[in-house]
């Protein structure tokens, strides 16, 4: 079928609306008409080449939509269900099996290699093919998915504003809920006010930490913060982000989420930290922090540790939130700022310059 689709020719090029071919779905495939895709800063890593990626491709990875066809053997979902779609994986390796495909052993080339689950693509434009974006390429009127990318959710709640909860919030929310596992009364900082951090904010208000100190330096993004359940928020171009966090909590936090994708605020989450603390860094970071090993990390029991869509198993977490979002719980529709499909590239530019947390185009 002929779909109208976001096409990324070049390094760093603005997005073309383009018509593209579709192929039909393949066994344990489905086809979706894609209602919106949030707009997600791993979107412009993938277009400026950051984390390369076989071009022309047609990106979006926070999609939702209907179902509108089956391929043989799909069992989890039916024509006419409302899903949201999330990072692919192979669902074989042992990552996968006890239920962590975030670490699946073929994340990169299922996510970022352009392919699909069999090793192909569904995407052409005349002769050429065109690479997928986790297996989903959501910035498009339609796609094929793998099954395994797919969430059902409720139909009582607009599925336009869900398809951040497949990457984005997943990953901030996650990292909190399923990672760090705060207890009650502990404290946590969390660095940079997007919206995964904001969704770790969210989710630390959530478990009931003490202190859950925001750090940023846009003073829009703090507000919200305070908004969204933050007790203390710190503009790092004010102040010694360091030597304020210890004031506040006398000591350092007992945990850091750093989503800012700089080197040097990984570095400084540890340092904050308190003895035994713990730094889990998310963002997509280019170029390199130094650790004194012993100083930094040994001499008090810290660690830092990655963490990927927030150690979660996206057909059981999602649900959750969206639970929480029901109950008031988890106010993410705070984030969204929403633009026309023809508006992609206004979108992108509004979330680089921090006028709008978490865009997402309407097809």
């Amino acid at each position: 079928m002929i779909i109208e689709a976001a096409v990324t020719y070049a390094k760093g090029e603005e997005f073309k609306l383009k018509e593209v071919r579709l192929d039909e779905p393949k066994e344990n495939e489905v086809l979706i008409r894609i209602v919106a895709s949030g707009v997600c800063h791993t979107d412009a890593v993938a277009r400026d080449q950051e984390v390369p990626l076989p071009l022309p491709a047609v990106l979006g990875h926070e999609g939702s939509g209907v179902v509108e066809k089956l391929g043989a053997n799909v069992k989890t979902v039916e024509v006419g269900d409302h899903v949201v779609l999330s990072f692919s994986s192979c669902g074989q390796c042992e990552n996968c099996l006890v239920g962590l495909p975030g670490y699946c052993f073929h994340l990169t080339e299922l996510n970022f290699g352009g392919i699909m689950n069999d090793n192909t693509k569904r995407l052409h434009q005349g002769e050429q093919e065109v690479s997928s974006f986790f297996g989903q390429s959501s910035f498009g009127t339609y796609t094929v998915a793998n099954e395994r990318n797919i969430v059902k959710v409720d139909k009582d709640v607009d599925l336009s504003l869900l398809g951040p909860l497949g990457c984005g919030i997943q990953t901030g929310a996650g990292t909190v809920l399923n990672k760090l596992q705060p207890k009650f009364g502990e404290t946590i900082a969390v660095y940079g006010c997007g919206a995964v951090g904001l969704s770790a904010v969210m989710a630390a208000n959530i478990i009931g930490c003490s202190k859950i100190i925001a750090v940023d330096i846009h003073e829009n993004r703090l507000e919200l913060a305070k908004e969204l359940g933050a007790t203390h928020v710190l503009n790092g171009k004010d102040v010694n982000v360091i030597e304020e966090i210890k004031k506040i909590t006398k000591g350092g936090t007992n945990y850091a989420v750093d989503t800012s994708g700089v080197a040097a605020l990984a570095r400084d989450s540890v340092l904050a930290l308190r003895p035994l603390g713990v730094s889990a860094v998310v963002g997509v970071i280019n170029g390199v922090t130094e650790f004194n090993v012993y100083h930094d990390l040994v001499l008090e029991g810290k660690s830092i540790v990655g963490v990927i869509e927030g150690d979660s198993m996206p057909q059981l977490f999602i649900p959750k939130l969206i639970e929480y979002y029901k109950a008031g719980k988890f106010p993410f529709d705070k984030l969204v700022k929403f633009y026309e499909f023809n508006n992609i590239n206004k979108a992108f530019a509004d979330s680089e310059e921090g006028l709008t947390v978490k865009p997402i185009v309407k097809m």
